[in-house]
């Protein structure tokens, strides 16, 4: 692998993954090439709270500025660590509650939020890949009981009221995944997935969360689907009319645009070799491309990284968690003891149909 080129901030635009509980040569070599800016950590690399914070305080002391270390801990079936932490409901169980009690259920994803903040920053972690934005309209492969409704408003104000509980925890959240893929049928990590719907219909729907939250998220994860009246050539992973068009030019979004997983079934469908999908995604205006579960894959693009072919991209590192934000000990033990009271114990989730985000 050669060792050339480095992103804004000295992050790359690159996000590696890990097959183990810690770190070997090859782990480390990766980690330290310019392209990475992050890495992702799954169930596989965890065992329990101490071997994970020993994980991350030696990502972190691998580079200068640290890696960004994130995790999808959204609750429900997609958790990937349990053992020592807080058992977080599926957002649809939030979302339940709206109708008859919007008070209590704002108060629950603010709860939320914040414990699932407070733990993550305890164990090193810098972000979480939450919350779900989408709509609960369907697609239940991919989607299901992540998302918090089936309609634009109550998700607006539960996304929000997560997003307010992880600010408390100095923590950035991550829209996903946009512009919407809870009424897309199929599971872009097995199958392409198209979307007919025009833009309109869109901004009825399924965009409305993203464009209400825009200004509050300081991530937004894309999709894998193709909406074909709207951009008859590339998915959205893919897309500068989806990306720099109507995230960035008419939503406003100022933040940091992740690539859902590169590795995915539908993103190998839409670019084939590894080299070209990573190339898109940046291309396209992804700020950081998700290489995951194929190391093979990720060498390869790293050996023929060329940064100066490379587009400019965000700063990773603007997503840190916030050092001056605190969460007392009282208010956290609130919040988990608030999500107890009304919702119990969760559920042993079912294993989660797919590896990514």
């Amino acid at each position: 692998m050669n060792g050339r080129g480095r992103g804004p901030g000295g992050l790359g635009p690159l996000m590696m993954d890990l097959a183990g509980t810690g770190l070997d040569g090859e782990d480390r070599e990766i980690a330290s090439h310019p392209a990475i800016g992050g890495v992702v950590l799954f169930d596989r690399n965890f065992e329990d709270l101490g071997q994970l914070a020993d994980l991350t305080s030696a990502l972190h002391r691998l580079r200068s500025p640290p890696l960004l270390i994130a995790v999808d801990h959204e609750g429900g079936r997609v958790q990937r660590f349990r053992n020592g932490f807080t058992r977080l409901p599926a957002a649809r169980r939030i979302g339940a509650r709206f109708a008859r009690d919007p008070e209590i259920a704002r108060s629950l994803a603010r709860a939320a939020g914040l414990v699932a903040a407070a733990e993550l920053r305890r164990a090193g972690i810098d972000l979480a890949f939450a919350p779900v934005v989408d709509l609960s309209r369907g697609n239940e492969e991919t989607i299901g009981e992540r998302a918090f409704h089936a309609d634009p408003a109550p998700v607006i104000d539960l996304a929000g009221g997560w997003l307010e509980g992880a600010g408390r925890a100095g923590f950035s959240g991550v829209g996903k995944h946009f512009p919407g893929h809870g009424t897309a049928r199929g599971d872009t990590h097995l199958v392409e997935v198209v979307d007919e719907r025009p833009l309109a219909r869109m901004r009825e729907s399924d965009l409305a969360p993203f464009a209400a939250l825009a200004g509050s998220l300081g991530g937004v994860m894309t999709s894998h689907v193709r909406f074909p009246a709207v951009d008859a050539q590339a998915a959205v992973t893919f897309s500068e009319t989806w990306i720099r068009g109507v995230l960035r030019r008419d939503l406003g979004f100022a933040g940091i645009v992740f690539s859902d997983d590169l590795s995915m079934e539908a993103a190998r469908g839409e670019r084939g070799a590894e080299e070209a999908r990573v190339a898109a995604a940046l291309a396209a205006g992804c700020d950081a491309a998700l290489v995951m579960n194929d190391r093979a894959a990720l060498v390869r693009v790293l050996d023929g990284w060329r940064p100066d072919e490379v587009p400019a991209t965000r700063d990773l590192g603007v997503l840190r968690p916030d050092g001056r934000a605190s969460v007392p000990a009282h208010r956290y033990h609130e919040a988990a003891e608030l999500l107890r009271r009304h919702l119990g114990p969760e559920p042993e989730p079912a294993p989660p149909p797919h590896r990514g985000g």
